[in-house]
């Protein structure tokens, strides 16, 4: 029997450390903490700056043409200070235009109304229900200057309106868009037509939000469709309500495109947009055009400020 001897231990070397700051308590190192903090910013980069170059920038230069006489054209600014401003207050010709919008404001409320109908009824389970959906939705997919046009021809004289009337034994030689009137009142028409199915949309989305059981349980109850909408479906969609009047107000307000392409302002339907355009690009009074632009950007803000003061956003929990 052979007698062994015993061996030293072998010492097994540390893992050598790479040279560094040593690891926070959470066991993340100060760099990576610092680019978790960035990585946001720089997803961000790019939409931020495209929004600066687009939106601020030509903002604030709007702003500083509006305190000076330039023609569009000329490298020559020169400041006038308010002098533009007072103009649009105190010439009438240029602030009469604001009360063609009533007839849009108008025409906002009752788009609102109609949409806010067809999308309570059409959120209960209906025949063709679908088939209604999307014809409601789809004069919004429509091109505003086709509009323009296809209703150019529906209200000129002896056109389609005038036909239609003629079949029903009311003919009428009355220009509809002959005088500001009935001009003001058919392009509102058309705005109604258009973009009911917005707001259209914008509710029906609310209503499909409400919980089912809600439904069920005023069913239980014994609750009318009318009690339904009363106590379910009219503060749950408070919100988009409130969001639905604003955009109504600041699009009264910034209409172009119907009246410009079927009456070219003509006949007293000239908009506060359309006054500002042409006084840009066919009067060359871009300092002008800055200031009535700058006066209906704060026109907006104010009143929508005033709308959120009086009906204030409130969490709504029905559940």
């Amino acid at each position: 029997m052979t007698e062994t001897t015993p061996t030293a231990p072998v010492k097994v070397p540390r893992a050598t450390r790479a040279p560094g700051r040593a690891p926070t308590p959470d066991g993340s190192r100060p760099g990576g903490r610092v680019l978790r903090r960035l990585t946001p910013w720089l997803f961000l980069a790019v939409p931020l700056a495209l929004l600066v170059t687009f939106t601020y920038v030509p903002v604030g230069n709007m702003i500083y043409y509006s305190f000076t006489d330039w023609d569009g054209v000329s490298p020559d600014r020169r400041f006038t200070g308010v002098d533009n401003y007072e103009q649009i207050f105190t010439r009438p010709e240029l602030f009469r235009v604001f009360f063609v919008s009533f007839y849009y404001l108008a025409a906002s409320a009752v788009q609102i109304v109609i949409a806010l109908y067809f999308a309570t009824v059409l959120s209960f389970d209906l025949r063709f229900r679908n088939l209604f959906k999307g014809i409601l939705f789809f004069p919004y997919l429509i091109n505003g200057v086709a509009i323009g046009f296809v209703f150019l021809y529906f209200f000129q004289d002896g056109g389609t309106l005038d036909s239609v009337l003629s079949w029903f034994g009311a003919g009428s030689d009355h220009a509809w868009l002959g005088d500001p009137e009935s001009a003001n009142t058919s392009l509102a028409g058309v705005s109604v037509w258009r973009f009911t199915g917005l707001n259209f949309v914008l509710f029906l989305g609310a209503i499909q939000s409400i919980p089912g059981e809600l439904y069920e349980a005023a069913q239980l109850d014994g609750a009318s469709r009318l009690q339904q909408f009363r106590h379910i479906i009219a503060p749950s969609i408070r919100p988009v309500v409130s969001l639905s009047v604003i955009l109504a107000v600041s699009g009264s307000l910034s209409v172009f495109e119907i009246p410009y392409i079927m009456t070219g302002g003509a006949t007293g339907t000239t908009t506060f947009v359309i006054q500002t355009v042409k006084l840009a690009f066919q009067f060359n009074k871009t300092g002008l055009a800055s200031a009535a632009a700058v006066v209906l950007l704060l026109i907006i803000l104010l009143i929508t400020w005033i709308q959120r003061r009086l009906v204030p956003d409130e969490k709504v929990d029905l559940v």
